[in-house]
């Protein structure tokens, strides 16, 4: 089990919006060691501006794994899904992911698939997008699986997308996709909107999970609001997940304090329920 920190490499524009430590790596990575962080999931755009042996010497410098790299940005930064009317930006779409496929596959990461699928619009039949999302999740997973890739669906609120919202529709998609090294992970934020219960949500669908995120009700740091996180990382814990947490939140009030307040609130909770040592 690893608690990890998002973080968007200097290819992505820097923006309120975004969910992660923001800055030059040399300076994130290690600050976020020095508070205790066991690895970081990147946020990135466009790789190839980006010099991959250097992010991964400059993460093994300061201790750091990096389990996921994040596509979120690719539909947020430059408006790119696989569920476009459009096919030249569907492709695009395609070619860009399988770039990030590529600089995970260097750095022994995983990625995620959020906003990048795209939605449902009014001018498109919605078994037509979905025909579109299956034939590219079959595509990015066949490209992926020798690089030793897995992709993590998530399911995403209907307040960002119209397009997979719920955890049973994300494992509907993975099973109608039928690739081994394609699964979903799950962001408690979202869940804790779309689920009826997220804390079942959790224990039946656990097997399809590989990947999850934590934010509190309002999308900041952990132990800012009402979420109760015991109990969340608890029934991760029962079911026999083993794998990485990471925080995907607001940097609010700033970046400083939101890395540290997380860690300050979840830290002794992962010593409780998992055994991590405190920092």
């Amino acid at each position: 089990m690893k608690l990890c920190y998002q973080v968007a490499t200097p290819d992505v524009a820097v923006a309120p919006s975004v969910t992660a430590f923001q800055g030059s790596l040399e300076h994130t990575f290690s600050r976020l060691s020095e508070i205790g962080y066991d690895g970081v999931e990147l946020m990135t755009l466009n790789p190839g501006r980006l010099d991959w042996d250097e992010v991964k010497q400059t993460a093994q410098t300061y201790g750091l794994s990096i389990p996921l790299v994040c596509t979120g940005e690719v539909f947020g930064q430059l408006g790119l899904s696989f569920s476009d009317p459009d096919q030249a930006v569907r492709s695009e779409a395609l070619e860009r992911v399988k770039e990030i496929i590529d600089f995970a596959s260097h750095l022994g990461a995983n990625i995620n698939i959020g906003r990048v699928r795209g939605q449902y619009r009014d001018n498109v039949p919605p078994e037509e997008t979905y025909q579109w999302a299956v034939e590219a999740f079959r595509q990015i997973s066949t490209y992926a699986r020798p690089k030793n890739v897995e992709i993590a669906l998530e399911c995403v609120t209907i307040m960002q997308t119209n397009f997979i919202n719920t955890v049973a529709e994300a494992a509907k998609m993975v099973d109608d996709v039928m690739e081994d090294n394609f699964k979903l992970m799950m962001d408690i934020f979202h869940l804790n909107i779309e689920e009826k219960d997220l804390f079942e949500t959790i224990r039946r669908y656990a097997h399809y999970n590989i990947h999850v995120h934590l934010a509190d009700n309002n999308r900041r740091y952990p132990g800012h609001c009402g979420m109760d996180f015991e109990k969340v990382i608890g029934t991760f814990h029962a079911v026999g997940y083993d794998g990485v947490f990471c925080t995907e939140i607001f940097q609010l009030p700033d970046q400083e304090t939101a890395a540290q307040g997380a860690m300050t609130h979840l830290a002794p909770i992962f010593e409780k329920v998992y055994g991590r040592k405190a920092v």
